[in-house]
């Protein structure tokens, strides 16, 4: 349904000329994020006051016209991708540190500030916010949340939901409301809180964020383990997890990743390595020593190669320079790959990592895996050739097969991308029906006629 004359005049008495694209070439770079999907919104419009977001939901609201909620567009799931044309409201604008409360331990902020501005705004205050995905520099705190996307850190500080304290929201009938806390306690209520977060833009939109912030270590160590082969890192994962000492980080890349991410990186890498761990412990400067080795002990076994502390900043920089060059350089020699973010308890990494390569065997593709092995949150990467001859049949056979084994390791299917388009139906494969009809219940009750993000995270309801 195209918009009308009077929808497009009054979205212009609420954002300016300045502020509302309608041209379709403008409006196009706004139809798509990180994923391989497209569609071209009917307007686009850059909120800049939480009173402007409401008053753009109460429109799209009474004229029924569906709403998509966006950030940087740094997401792979196609989550902002607007499935039904309609509006998109970029966020990048609203980009304001409201309130920082050093005592009290928060920060509040509007949803389109950077992972990153957060972080150096907070540093020299002697805090941080855990939450560190890939993309720090780019992507911002409105998607974090969006997507509970965590990073590294999670390992040992949690995710977004449990590094925020309160939200401010506009539901999809435009009534505005703040949900959660300023405190570290408080059990009054359901906790929607929660429930928004990882929401994709399903429920709610986000227009203020209260952040639980987190003193800064006094010391941090980064240690590299190498192994022979997949089975013996993946052995001493579970082991360093299961002593005291918690890593703040725990990453994982197998010897395909190591191969060939090589020429990107300024690390030494070493050849024919199996598997490399990259682990990081903080807190006080007189632990580090004790921290270091009761984690060299729990990862020692019979293939391991390698154990070392970086000592220099250059070693720290190259060997996460290393890692975080994994996903730009297989975007590059693998632009048409599969990219899932699956994850099994810690117990079962060994299986996982073992059904895959057994499914790359099968299939006849390369898989490429890496991620957060101290949560079990593993990206894999099914590499193929979609011009080639039944290579894009076989690697969405793999994908199957894969969600399967998964679910079959008492996995979830997405720790930290989301839902959005691209695994929107495998979702009843985890959730069980009575459980799916419940959400689709809430939806309803968040976003009665269904305009906010129409499409994602959720099954439809005649699919179920």
């Amino acid at each position: 349904m195209a918009l009308s004359a009077e929808f497009i005049s009054q979205l212009n008495g609420i954002f300016g000329r300045d502020r509302l694209l309608i041209e379709p070439s403008d409006c196009w770079v706004y139809g798509y994020d990180n994923s391989k999907r497209q569609m071209l919104p009917e307007a686009v419009v850059f909120p800049l006051t939480h009173e402007e977001t409401q008053a753009l939901v109460r429109l799209c609201h009474h004229h029924g016209v569906h709403l998509t909620a966006r950030g940087r567009g740094t997401g792979t799931t196609g989550a902002t991708v607007p499935l039904q044309h309609g509006v998109v409201a970029s966020f990048e604008r609203m980009d304001r540190i409201v309130e920082f409360s050093k005592d009290n331990r928060y920060l509040v902020v509007e949803p389109g500030i950077t992972n990153q501005a957060i972080q150096d705004f907070l540093k020299p205050h002697g805090f941080f916010w855990p939450p560190d995905p890939t993309s720090a520099a780019f992507c911002s705190v409105g998607g974090n949340l969006a997507y509970n996307s965590a990073g590294p850190r999670a390992v040992k500080y949690g995710t977004p939901r449990e590094n925020t304290l309160g939200l401010r929201v506009v539901i999809g009938t435009g009534e505005a409301f703040r949900v959660g806390v300023y405190t570290t306690k408080g059990v009054v209520g359901y906790d929607l809180t929660r429930l928004i977060i990882g929401s994709e833009g399903t429920l709610a939109l986000i227009t203020e964020a209260t952040l639980k912030l987190t003193p800064l270590p006094e010391a941090k160590a980064t240690l590299r383990a190498v192994y022979q082969d997949v089975a013996s890192a993946a052995t001493a994962i579970a082991k360093i997890m299961a002593q005291p000492a918690v890593p703040c980080a725990l990453e994982f890349i197998d010897g395909n990743a190591i191969n060939m991410v090589r020429r990107y990186s300024t690390a030494e890498l070493p050849e024919g390595a199996g598997a490399l761990l990259m682990i990081e412990v903080d807190g006080f400067k007189e632990a580090m020593a004790v921290q270091i080795e009761s984690i060299h002990q729990a990862a020692m076994n019979e293939g391991l190669l390698e154990f070392r502390k970086a000592e220099s900043q250059q070693e720290v920089d190259a060997l996460w320079q290393t890692r975080k060059a994994l996903s730009p350089t297989l975007r590059k020699i693998a632009p048409k790959r599969i990219n899932e973010d699956v994850v099994v308890p810690i117990t079962e990494l060994p299986s996982l990592i073992e059904g895959l390569d057994e499914l790359s065997k099968r299939h006849g593709l390369t898989i490429v895996n890496f991620g957060h092995a101290g949560n079990g949150n593993i990206h894999v990467n099914l590499l193929y050739d979609p011009e080639a001859d039944g290579e894009s049949e076989r690697a969405h056979r793999c994908l199957d097969d894969m969600f399967k084994l998964v679910l079959l390791l008492r996995g979830t299917l997405s720790g930290e991308h989301g839902v959005g388009i691209e695994k929107r139906d495998y979702v009843a494969r985890e959730i069980d029906p009575a459980a799916l009809q419940l959400m689709h219940g809430i939806k309803a009750a968040f976003d009665p006629k269904g305009i906010l993000n129409w499409g994602k995270a959720f099954p439809l309801e005649d699919q179920i």
